[in-house]
């Protein structure tokens, strides 16, 4: 019979299979019991990554399965070596987050997980999320946090144990950032004990570095810093293990380049971009059955996992659903088509962070390559970059990332606005709906993008669906100064009138920047809302209203300007409820307050947004926040009590 979904026992013996290995740090020849029992281990533990990753796909969460996958042998390496001496901080630090599948089955192996456990890989309430994050999951010893944010600290760490070496999983990827610079100065001017163990696989999330990022060496930059640099194959365990003695032995810091190829030996994923992220489930089970396990387990255990689906119907918007963040390329598209490529070329820059696919940006680069710069996980350079070709006042600079990413380019944004810059900046993936990453990749802190003084203007804008973020990017596109546009991972419903049928933001709607927009009249209250919270906010209302209660609906879609007829008309009502998925910390609803207070408006106030560590998962994020309709309802009839 075979085996149905997770409630299984994990069919791979892992801890049964795994030959018995002990290193000698002062030996850089293996054995050939130790290459035999290196060569089996890391095969076990290969196939574990791949089936349990799997799982994410078959669950609709994502993952990523190649970063992890690859850099098994040099993890059994720096195990055994933890498992016989205290000379090393014995922590598998890793500036590459999304290979947390590392981090979680070394945690198993350690006794602080069930195998079976692995099996609810990145599932909502399973402590396993998409990033690592200290005292959440047994057995985690590190939150990995961003990407390429982990050197700098380990260097603290190197500081504060001076006796010891510190080992850091490194990627092409990571290296990337800028802060990595900083690092290896830091590092090389200490003579740190840091040995950093770099998977140059040639590939991330958007293609190739070889490609998009030519003149990119890591071996070459490394040694220009100062570190004593080896190139290895790194899928030769000899060549690895002797650059590992190597670097053990040399007082100061050191880095291995491995080169390999991304997801060895995994047929169908093997160097491709597919790779970075999560192995399908069919390759999944075409691989581990080329392996010798029975096709039936696996396939038994992945096409009985199904999405998690929440069941809610909600009124006030439509069945079908747009993804803001891709509308906002095919916006950026229709302003473009009205340039010749000429024009648009010498007037008009648009940047991408390695990202394209996630931001929208993938179809600019497609149909307008004249204007495009592909480029890799360089935010606060790129960002600058975008922010320099718009210092002439006729020129527009356009950059993209993720809405975490926000909080790393502050400083060189108040470098663009004291040069009066002209760049649009798309951030997707903000709030915190389907962010299956979880509480690091939480784009909530937007506020922090509004940090000129009271005398300088910048614009941030969230637009409740797919065709008012087609209205927002045709009215400011050029527009100067600096500019925010922000959406969600997740697809939105598109709002509807109060009829229920037509849509609110139709063929004859027309954005004006700074002013609010009344979905609803109320006489009890109103509930302020914006972006991918409108339509949850909407249905809350309508059932609210639907019970006697005469609430109203603002849509905030310029979040830090105030709208000075709608604050004074809803400030004198009974109540202000400001809904959001922002940082209830910082966004908007830490404000609103005020503004009220200013005017001598006090209405009961409340506000509701982000207050929580994660629960990883899709859609479960944001009942988790309480942030649902009903959770809006209770909090409305609260406040009108």
């Amino acid at each position: 019979m075979a085996q149905q979904g997770t409630n299984v026992k994990f069919p791979i013996d892992v801890l049964g299979k795994l030959k018995k290995l002990q290193l000698d740090p002062t030996n850089p020849k293996l054995t050939s019991e130790q290459k035999e029992a290196l060569a089996n281990n890391v095969q076990i533990m290969r196939d574990a990554i791949v089936l349990f990753t799997a799982t994410g796909a078959a669950r609709g969460v994502s993952g990523h399965t190649g970063g992890a996958y690859d850099t098994v042998p040099e993890v059994n390496m720096l195990l055994s070596l933890f498992n016989q001496s205290d000379k090393y901080v014995p922590i598998l630090f890793d500036e590459a987050g999304h290979r947390v599948a590392t981090q979680y089955l070394v945690s198993a192996l350690e006794g602080h997980l069930p195998f079976e456990q692995l099996l609810h890989y990145r599932e909502a309430n399973s402590k396993l999320p998409g990033h690592p994050e200290l005292g959440l999951t047994p057995g985690v010893k590190f939150s990995s946090g961003r990407l390429g944010h982990v050197w700098p600290w380990v260097n603290g760490i190197a500081l504060a144990n001076r006796d010891k070496v510190v080992f850091m999983l490194g990627s092409d990827g990571s290296q990337q950032e800028g802060n990595d610079a900083e690092a290896a100065r830091l590092a090389v001017a200490q003579n740190l004990n840091v040995k950093l163990i770099i998977d140059d696989n040639d590939v991330t999330i958007a293609g190739h570095p070889s490609q998009y990022l030519k003149g990119y060496d890591i071996a070459k930059t490394l040694a220009g810093h100062g570190l004593k640099v080896l190139t290895v194959d790194g899928e030769n365990l000899e060549q690895l293990w002797a650059a590992l003695v190597e670097v053990i032995g040399f007082n100061g810091p050191a880095a291995i380049v491995c080169k390999r190829k991304m997801a060895p030996g995994v047929a169908d994923i093997e160097g491709s971009t597919h790779g970075h992220d999560v192995i399908p489930v069919k390759s999944a089970i075409k691989y581990l059955t080329s392996r010798g396990y029975p096709e039936e387990v696996s396939a038994g255990i992945l096409n009985n996992i199904k999405p998690n689906a929440v069941p809610y119907l909600y009124i006030g918007s439509t069945k079908e659903v747009g993804a803001t963040r891709v509308q906002f390329g095919e916006a950026v598209n229709l302003v473009l088509d009205g340039l010749s490529k000429e024009e648009a070329a010498k007037k008009v820059m648009v940047i991408d962070s390695d990202l394209e696919g996630s931001t929208g940006l993938k179809v600019i680069h497609q149909k307008h390559p004249e204007v495009f710069i592909p480029s890799g996980i360089m935010e606060r350079g790129n960002f600058s970059a975008a922010a320099g070709f718009g210092f002439d006042k006729d020129k527009f600079g356009v950059f993209s990332t993720f809405g975490a990413f926000l909080e790393m380019i502050i400083s060189e944004l108040t470098m663009a606005r004291l040069n009066f810059c002209n760049v649009l900046c798309h951030f997707s993936h903000s709030g915190v709906d389907e962010m299956a990453d979880n509480t690091c990749h939480f784009g909530i802190n937007h506020f922090f993008a509004d940090n000129g003084l009271a005398d300088t203007q910048s614009w941030l804008y969230w637009p409740a669906d797919a065709a008012q973020m087609t209205a927002i990017v045709k009215r400011v596109f050029f527009e100067r100064g600096t500019r925010f546009i922000f959406s969600t991972r997740s697809k939105v419903p598109y709002i509807l009138k109060e009829d229920g049928k037509t849509r609110f933001f139709g063929d004859d709607y027309e954005f004006v920047p700074g002013k609010d927009e009344v979905i609803v009249e109320g006489k009890a209250g109103y509930v302020v809302s914006f972006g991918d919270m409108l339509y949850r906010s909407w249905d809350a209302v309508l059932r609210c209203r639907q019970e006697g209660l005469d609430v109203g609906l603002i849509n905030k879609p310029t979040l830090n300007l105030v709208d000075e007829e709608t604050i004074r008309k809803i400030g004198s009502t009974p109540f202000v409820l400001v809904v959001e998925s922002l940082n209830q910390k910082t966004g908007l609803g830490s404000r609103f307050g005020t503004w009220l207070l200013e005017r001598q408006l006090t209405p009961k106030y409340g506000y509701m947004g982000t207050n929580k560590e994660g629960c990883g998962g899709l859609t479960e994020q944001i009942p988790h926040q309480g942030l649902d309709p009903q959770s809006i309802i209770l909090k409305i009839r609260q406040l009108s009590q």
